[in-house]
């Protein structure tokens, strides 16, 4: 596979996206015995983002990811925190394709307080899928279809 120095294929393209928002707020069980947010409420979010992303922007949501069998399994995740949350913050996920390869994705977040403040900053990488019969059974990625990209390009 032809790789460029940024360790991305040839295939793969940078992406103008539009930008989902996701509303969330620190609850006194995200927070460590010290009351900040424990780092894996950003991880939780940034899942809840992406899910929330293709629902309203692509319309793939649960039942249909059902219905046409396809998933979109996380296969990395990474998260820079940059300033603590505190219980009762109210904070918003915004989540933009970072990239469009032939069967996988990325997804960039950025978690801001409603200050303004940026809390964090994740990528999550996923692969474009399909079950051969349903939930449970073999799946196999497949190349995302290019009307399925046109849907998340910023106009």
């Amino acid at each position: 596979m032809d790789q460029t120095a940024a360790g991305k294929s040839s295939k793969d393209e940078d992406f103008s996206s539009v930008t989902g928002r996701f509303a969330c707020q620190v609850q006194w069980g995200d927070c460590d015995p010290a009351g900040i947010i424990f780092y894996p409420t950003y991880f939780r979010w940034m899942d809840a983002a992406t899910w929330a992303f293709m629902e309203t922007v692509g319309g793939y949501g649960p039942k249909r990811m059902r219905t046409e069998h396809l998933a979109m399994p996380l296969v990395s995740a990474d998260c820079q925190f940059i300033a603590p949350a505190l219980h009762g913050d109210r904070c918003e996920v915004r989540s933009r394709i970072a990239r469009f390869g032939g069967a996988s994705f990325a997804v960039a977040h950025e978690i801001v307080r409603e200050d303004g403040v940026t809390l964090a900053k994740g990528t999550e990488a996923r692969v474009w899928g399909r079950f051969a019969s349903g939930p449970g059974t073999p799946l196999k990625g497949e190349k995302i279809p290019e009307e399925v990209k046109a849907l998340f390009r910023a106009k």
